[in-house]
């Protein structure tokens, strides 16, 4: 009985560090935005770590996969099993600390194929830590599958492939995509909120001095504030979320004018998507306005999307001689659209058509 549940607890563990890293392989860059969020301020405080986010990310997953590949075939299993102890510690640390504090909404274990909330990712992690410990109580019951030559031949061949697979996704686009834009989604429905859909409930929340301590009182507790309290702040607090569309806070700002109704109903509609002005790639930048040139030709209309501000957006302009208009949008909406800085995206009347990284504008189908 202690085998059987040894070699479950092998197979289980092994096969979902393998899925959860090629999700997250794919899309390194995602995973990378998820770190720097752990990083920030608000959660952890330690933003010097932000600029190797991505290193970071794609050392995590590719070690997920090697790890995952290694327990099924029984390879080095000590270490394995060690690393994978510490590994799932680490992770069952930062569910729980997203979850208790409600600072990461999404831990992006699955990528953004599998939403999870921070309770779920916890409660995910929990049951891995169980059966690490099984494992890790049972390491003499691990045994190897094949010969040590090939047990070799198998890890080292992991490790090249998922190298390759990162290399590939980081100067293209991942090779599958799980995000609301997507080719094929059409924005406007990723909008909508359907009919009956569940209302979150918020409970608004005021904030009083009181003898220079701030305090938090609902709204039946207004009548109780003492004598010579002072008014700070008014917040809301979620009880229940409610739906919220897969779309959401896309905007096609200009001029403190949303122009995303006139803009999506545009047949042919070419968007030149860069989040950050600042720290786009030169080399993508100098194929927009070329690009830009061609696509007027044939019937488009080009638009650049960023968050950066109006000054980044002059100086930009001027130093690719770029001479399509920019509107602004969220930067965390344009990261999610597009992993590359900068990337295009084709619409028709709201429709994705087409998405490519800078490297790959010779793909493009106008």
């Amino acid at each position: 009985m202690k085998n059987i549940i040894t070699q479950f607890s092998r197979l289980f563990v092994g096969l979902l560090f393998i899925i959860s890293g090629l999700i997250k392989l794919n899309d390194p860059v995602g995973f990378s935005y998820k770190l720097a969020e752990y990083f920030s301020e608000p959660v952890f405080n330690i933003p010097f770590l932000v600029p190797f986010s991505l290193a970071l990310a794609l050392f995590l997953v590719i070690l997920e996969v090697v790890l995952g590949v290694m327990l099924l075939i029984g390879y080095k299993s000590k270490v394995t099993i060690w690393s994978l102890l510490i590994l799932i510690v680490l992770f069952t640390f930062l569910t729980f600390y997203s979850a208790y504090f409600d600072v990461v909404k999404d831990c992006g274990c699955f990528g953004d194929a599998l939403k999870l909330t921070p309770w779920q990712s916890f409660t995910k992690d929990i049951i891995l830590l169980f059966f690490i410990l099984i494992l890790f109580l049972n390491q003499k019951l691990v045994k190897p599958l094949f010969e040590n030559k090939i047990q070799n031949l198998i890890a080292y061949v992991t490790i090249i492939l998922c190298m390759f697979m990162a290399v590939w996704v980081l100067n293209h686009l991942p090779l599958i995509d799980f995000r609301p834009y997507k080719v094929g989604s059409n924005i406007q429905k990723g909008m909508e909120i359907p009919e009956g859909a569940p209302k979150s409930v918020v409970e608004m929340l005021f904030i009083y001095n009181v003898n220079g301590v701030n305090k938090e009182f609902s709204e039946k507790d207004l009548m109780n504030i003492p004598e010579g309290a002072t008014f700070v702040d008014r917040k809301d607090k979620v009880i229940t979320e409610g739906y919220v569309p897969p779309i959401h806070d896309f905007t096609m700002m200009k001029d403190g004018i949303d122009y995303k109704d006139e803009l999506l109903l545009e047949p042919k509609l070419m968007i030149a998507v860069a989040y950050d002005l600042n720290i786009s790639e030169e080399d993508g930048m100098l194929k927009l306005e070329k690009l830009h040139q061609e696509a007027q030709t044939k019937g488009y209309k080009v638009i650049g999307m960023t968050n950066s501000t109006e000054e980044e957006i002059a100086k930009t302009k001027k130093k690719y001689g770029l001479t399509f208009d920019f509107y602004t949008c969220d930067a965390i909406t344009l990261k999610t659209i597009e992993r590359s800085n900068p990337s295009i995206v084709i619409l028709e009347k709201g429709t994705v058509k087409q998405k490519v990284h800078y490297n790959d504008i010779k793909d493009l189908k106008l």
